[in-house]
């Protein structure tokens, strides 16, 4: 898989070193692989074109369907908490731009994304092909609900915040599996990362944060978009 920057200005490769070594290894982000994959993305390149200027800024970017590409700095921390070593089948809940996709598919050996906005998952496929990433798997639907025929999954990310923990991504997570996802209210959440063992799942608390609604069967009630 390329996900070379060649064609990048020298402008936007220095504003995008500068965003790891401040936004992430100076707030304490500290997997190597994570730094160096995030490092080499072209973030600008999943941003609609009028805000690329500020792809690498500290903060979250409106993608249009009321939807945002995370702040890099909770795409790394979410990628963090993962622990990926490179040999994980990894579900993505929320493909989004396709800029945490991209980041997933450079550091897994596999990822299945589901995103309830058909506009958005067809931008990400581009988005991803035009970088040369071809182990993602993509569906519109209900991201609530998982991918239940692809089950289980070593490991489950959400980018959107849910009103409790939806039970059909807890029951999709393989033994020894990681879920991380962010639980709350529509104001703010917490960062909760789930360890499977067994029949057991240990919670760990990670930080606040805010993401924009998970929406479907078993989170926000609302209009479905498939």
């Amino acid at each position: 898989m390329s996900t070379s920057a060649g064609s990048d200005s020298d402008e936007l490769t220095r504003l995008r070193l500068s965003m790891v070594a401040q936004q992430l290894r100076g707030r304490g982000i500290r997997d190597e692989r994570v730094l160096d994959a995030m490092a080499r993305i072209p973030r600008h390149r999943f941003v609609p074109e009028i805000r690329q200027r500020y792809a690498y800024d500290d903060r979250p970017l409106d993608i249009g369907s009321a939807q945002t590409i995370s702040q890099p700095y909770m795409v790394a921390v979410m990628t963090e908490a993962l622990e990926l070593a490179g040999v994980e089948r990894v579900l993505e809940i929320g493909t989004g731009s396709g800029y945490q996709t991209a980041v997933l598919a450079d550091l897994a050996a596999e990822v299945l994304t589901v995103e309830r906005h058909a506009d958005l998952s067809e931008r990400a496929r581009g988005c991803l092909a035009h970088a040369g990433i071809e182990n993602v798997r993509f569906r519109v639907g209900d991201g609530t609900l998982g991918w239940p025929e692809e089950a289980p999954f070593d490991r489950i990310i959400v980018t959107a915040g849910a009103p409790k923990v939806p039970p059909a991504l807890t029951d999709q997570v393989a033994d020894g599996g990681l879920l991380v996802i962010p639980v709350g209210d529509a104001w703010g959440q917490e960062l909760l990362r789930l360890r499977r063992k067994g029949d057991r799942l240990k919670r760990e608390r990670l930080l606040r944060c805010v993401f924009v609604k998970l929406i479907g069967q078993q989170g926000w009630p609302g209009r479905p978009e498939a």
